[in-house]
């Protein structure tokens, strides 16, 4: 039985664990979007997962969903992440940039400027901002001709992170930022070639990979999904036929993996398996869950055809996840209150397992 502790080869990586560190919002980049040398240190504790996906990183300024994140849209950003993919290499890992443009989930005290989305539909909820917490906006709505450029966002972040050094880049395509925006009904009132039908829904998602596959190649892309999701108030109608038709498209594209998050039901998804004929990464938590990934989640997921599993909250407190997992230690609990708090506290002050005689 293969198990997360076997080898695998992704693309031209070879991984020496099926373990992936899931993308997680830190929000601890300096003024102007900047990695900063705390964050190189964060990603290089935890370089001993088969692969780690970065936090969210805007391709613009109107990209950025949340105050105290980063970008890869100047030549600053690129620069500043230099140092962060040298620590994780020189420590033994392998990472990629997940490129995330929230669309309408920001504010205007955020970005400066009125959030864009498929349609003027806000999002559900509060977003963040450098004041706290607000309403989520009214975005304004693209323009037909408006939406390759936010497209081709993606590639131009892409571009940016192969230089930089990342070893490639995951497209954010769930939990209700503007791919999944894109694809959602409620979201995407759009009765152009955008919207309506699946096939328009699923358009802007496929425009976005097939332009960071001419960018980078399809062995440093991949692309993360949240099917039936919910988040940020996005609906999605017909969720095994959209996601099954979303599928067959990028197939030809040659992507490293889809990365599934476990937000519909377990049919579905492994029906979704079954379709994709490429890498699957599997995260077994819906982030509206409050429990963390553990061993038994992972093995289910393997047993079900899922190549390679993604650990979110639990790799916040154990920088040494891969090891605790393998050893069967106990895994120490994450500080909530300091997830967004910034600064070094809770972020690289979680230790190593501590043996004692």
């Amino acid at each position: 039985m293969t198990t997360l502790f076997d080898s695998y080869r992704l693309g031209g990586l070879s991984l020496p664990n099926r373990v992936v560190m899931a993308p997680m919002t830190r929000v601890r980049a300096a003024a102007g979007g900047l990695a900063t040398p705390s964050m190189a240190a964060y990603y290089a504790q935890r370089a001993t997962a088969g692969l780690i996906v970065s936090e969210g990183v805007q391709p613009s300024l109107i990209g950025q969903s949340n105050p105290g994140t980063p970008g890869l849209h100047t030549d600053e950003q690129t620069e500043s992440w230099r140092q962060v993919t040298a620590a994780v290499h020189i420590n033994g890992g392998r990472i990629f940039a997940q490129i995330m443009h929230g669309g309408r989930v920001s504010h205007p005290d955020t970005i400066g400027t009125r959030p864009v989305g498929p349609s003027a539909v806000p999002a559900v909820g509060d977003v963040f901002t450098p004041a706290g917490p607000q309403p989520a906006p009214v975005p304004r709505a693209l323009d037909t001709a408006e939406v390759p450029e936010h497209a081709r966002a993606y590639a131009d972040a892409a571009r940016r992170a192969v230089a930089a050094g990342f070893d490639g880049v995951e497209l954010h395509g769930a939990n209700g930022y503007l791919i999944s925006q894109f694809l959602s009904s409620n979201a995407n009132l759009r009765t152009d070639r955008y919207g309506g039908s699946v096939a328009g829904r699923i358009r802007f998602a496929v425009e976005a990979a097939a332009a960071t596959v001419d960018a980078v190649g399809g062995a440093r892309t991949g692309i993360r999904l949240s099917p039936g999701g919910g988040i940020w108030g996005v609906t999605e109608t017909d969720v095994p036929e959209l996601y099954a038709a979303l599928l067959s498209e990028l197939a030809p594209l040659g992507l490293a993996y889809v990365h599934l998050e476990a937000t519909t039901g377990e049919e579905v998804l492994t029906g979704l398996r079954r379709a994709w004929p490429g890498t699957l990464i599997m995260n077994p938590m819906s982030p509206l869950e409050s429990r963390r990934t553990g061993p038994a989640d992972a093995d289910h997921w393997l047993r079900l055809g899922a190549d390679l599993i993604s650990f979110g909250r639990a790799f916040i407190a154990n920088p040494d996840l891969v090891e605790r997992l393998r050893a069967g230690l106990p895994l120490a609990e994450v500080d909530d209150a300091a997830y967004y708090q910034g600064g070094d506290a809770g972020y690289l002050t979680y230790p190593a397992y501590q043996y004692t005689a």
